[in-house]
Formats: C-alpha cells, sequence, structure tokens
C-alpha cells in the first residue's frame, strides 16, 4: 500500500499484541510505565491499519463480483455503487497511517517552560506581551493544563517586560512548540491620542521541560549568587538574601529567580529554567547538525523569526510561515481560536515530513 510495506504494518500488529500481552500479565513499575506508553502509540495505528485491510479485502470480493461473468446485473450494481466510495475511503486510510508512522520528536510529551519577552515598541510591547501570556493562560483552561508563574517582570502599565511560566499537562509540547518566535502587534495603542496604528513586538520561547534524567548539571559548572529580593522601582520586598541568580559557566546562561520568599523554593525553580534551556540548546545543536542543508521552517526555533502579526484595525491574525490569515483576532486572543492556527501549522509540518520521506527535499 502507497510505498508502506505490508509486513511492516503486520509486524505492527504483532508488536501491539505483544505489547498488550505483557501489559495484561502485570509488568514491573518501570516497564509498565514505558509498555504503557508504547501501547497509547500503537493503539491509534493499528486501528487505522485493521480499518485498511478491511477495506481492502471489502473491495477485493466487490471486485470479485463485479468480475465473475455469473454474477447477475442487479448483483453487479449494487457491487459498483458500494466500490465507489471506497477507493477514497481506502486512500485516506493510507494516509492516515504513513502521517501516524512519521517520525515522533521526543518532546513531544512534555511540559514545557514558556517565556514571553517583550520587544520593541515600549510600554506597548509589554502590553502586547501580556495579551500573549493571557491568550496561552486560556488556551491551556481549555486544553486543561495547569500553568504557574515562575517569574515575571510587570511594566508600569499593567503589561509584562517578561514572564516565565511552566505548563504541564498532556502533549503540552507537542502543540505549544510552534508558537516559538517574534510576534508582531499592530494597533492603536490607548496612549496614542492621534489614533496612529502602532507597530510593537514580543518574542516567545517554548522549552521542553527537561528531567535531570535528559540533562546533567554538574556543580561545578554553577556560579551561585543570593541578594536581596527588589520590587518595582529597586524598592526592597524582602529583608533576606533570599534571591538566586544562577550562571551556567560553560554556557553564561544566567537565571534569576526571586518570586519566592524562600531561597531554597527560588533556587529550585531557577534550575528548572536553566534545566529546559540548556535541554533546548542540546536539542537545537543535534537539530543543526542532523540537517545542516536543509531547515525545516516550521518547529526551527529560530527566537529571531517573525512568525505571527496580529492586526487589531483589520481583526486578523496572519502566520507568516504558512501563509494562513484568520479574520479571528478575538477568539485567538480569547485561546478558543488558537487550535485552529496550531492545526494548521501541524499539518503543513506533516506534508513536509512526507515530502522529506517520498523524495530529495527541496533546500
Amino acid at each position: 500500500m502507497s510505498g508502506i510495506p505490508s509486513q511492516k504494518l503486520e509486524r505492527l500488529i504483532d508488536r501491539w499484541k505483544t505489547v498488550q500481552t505483557d501489559l495484561a500479565a502485570g509488568a514491573a513499575q518501570e516497564d509498565f510505565v514505558r509498555l504503557s506508553r508504547e501501547f497509547a502509540e500503537l493503539d491509534p495505528v493499528v486501528s487505522a491499519i485493521r480499518a485498511l485491510m478491511e477495506a481492502q479485502a471489502e473491495r477485493t470480493d466487490l471486485n470479485e463480483i463485479l468480475g465473475d461473468p455469473e454474477s447477475d446485473e442487479a448483483l453487479k450494481e449494487l457491487a459498483l455503487s458500494d466500490l465507489e466510495p471506497l477507493q477514497p475511503k481506502i486512500t485516506d486510510l493510507e494516509q492516515d497511517i504513513r502521517v501516524l508512522l512519521l517520525p515522533k520528536d521526543t518532546a513531544d510529551e512534555k511540559n514545557v517552560i514558556l517565556e514571553i519577552r517583550a520587544g520593541t515598541g515600549g510600554d506597548e510591547a509589554a502590553l502586547f506581551a501580556g495579551d500573549l501570556f493571557r491568550m496561552y493562560q486560556r488556551y491551556a483552561d481549555t486544553k486543561k493544563w495547569k500553568i504557574q508563574v515562575l517569574s515575571e517582570s510587570e511594566s508600569a502599565l499593567g503589561g509584562y517586560k517578561e514572564i516565565i511560566t511552566n505548563i504541564s499537562g498532556k502533549g503540552v509540547y507537542a502543540r505549544l512548540k510552534y508558537e516559538s518566535g517574534g510576534h508582531r502587534v499592530q494597533r492603536v495603542p490607548e496612549t496614542e491620542s492621534g489614533g496612529r496604528i502602532h507597530t510593537s513586538a514580543a518574542t516567545v520561547a517554548v522549552l521542553p521541560e527537561a528531567e535531570e534524567v535528559d540533562i546533567t548539571i554538574e556543580e561545578k559548572d554553577l556560579r551561585i549568587d543570593v541578594f536581596r529580593a527588589s520590587g518595582p522601582g529597586g524598592q526592597s520586598v524582602n529583608t533576606t538574601d533570599s534571591a538566586v541568580r544562577i550562571t551556567h559557566l560553560p554556557t553564561n546562561i544566567v537565571v534569576t529567580q526571586q518570586d519566592e520568599k524562600s531561597q531554597h523554593k527560588n533556587k529550585a525553580k531557577a534550575m528548572k529554567v536553566l534545566r529546559a534551556r540548556l535541554y533546548e540548546m542540546e536539542r537545537s545543536k543535534q537539530a543543526e547538525e542532523r540537517a545542516a542543508d536543509r531547515r525545516d521552517q516550521i518547529g526551527s526555533g529560530d527566537r529571531s523569526q517573525r512568525v505571527r502579526t496580529y492586526n487589531f484595525p483589520q481583526g486578523r491574525v496572519t502566520d507568516h510561515r504558512i501563509n494562513l490569515t484568520l479574520h479571528k483576532l478575538e477568539q485567538i486572543l480569547a485561546g478558543d481560536g488558537l487550535d485552529e492556527l496550531i492545526d494548521a501549522l501541524i499539518t503543513e509540518h506533516q506534508a513536509n515530513q512526507l515530502a522529506a520521506m517520498d523524495g530529495p527535499a527541496a533546500v
């Protein structure tokens, strides 16, 4: 079928049966977790393969009726009417299986560290950063994900110069990874009396949360400074040295955390962010090595890339990576319209992967 050997499909079904048997037999805890994850990945593939096999068997039976000289005309006419919608169904199932068999991003099921920073545009950029944070917050609510603010730096007008959050739940990185990049807003600021449209920007970084097994950090590679936390304008908000600044000496990555009153909690939060940044750096390095001759535009993690524009006067949002414009600005900022953009990005990414599998990819 369409480039996928039948032997491979049969092996997948055999593996699915083996995993199911091992789970039913009562595997040890670590094996149970691994097998459960594998079963969850195989189950939709096997369901699609079985549906395809049933459709192919039905097609064979109908063709036999049509090719049998002893079949009466009424039976042949019925077979022909059943055969007509069957071929598109088989084609669709073959395509579904090819998509399900595409290489998986090992980080897709991870939680994320989401970092939003105001860019060019002063106070208006900070307000836009706040809009983006609330959009992701509402989107997380629709997915029943948990969101925790790790650190924030508010602007004078209520936006954010920077806000870093931890989002946890099922398949968080798989969907949010496409949000990384430069986001641009075009609107009339509330502080603008002349009614002129201003352009401001914010950057979004979506980092898969790394566990200790993913990335090893040596104590000798860290410089940890503690100091007294301060609020807006430099005012003291703490009477003890609870704020923590961690510098990773080999990469010169610096993470500062002062939201908690406990030095221990601040250090734990800072280490979580540091681990995520180092993990993403290593993933990006590996991706560059694997694709030195070809860059996949979607999901490349290029933070300088302008990925999306939010135009308030026209009520539209444009994703520049796939040239998609939706006149649903309010719904997207409310969170419940974001799926349409993300689904389109995933579809485009899968199409690129399929094209790469089917033949030489365009550079």
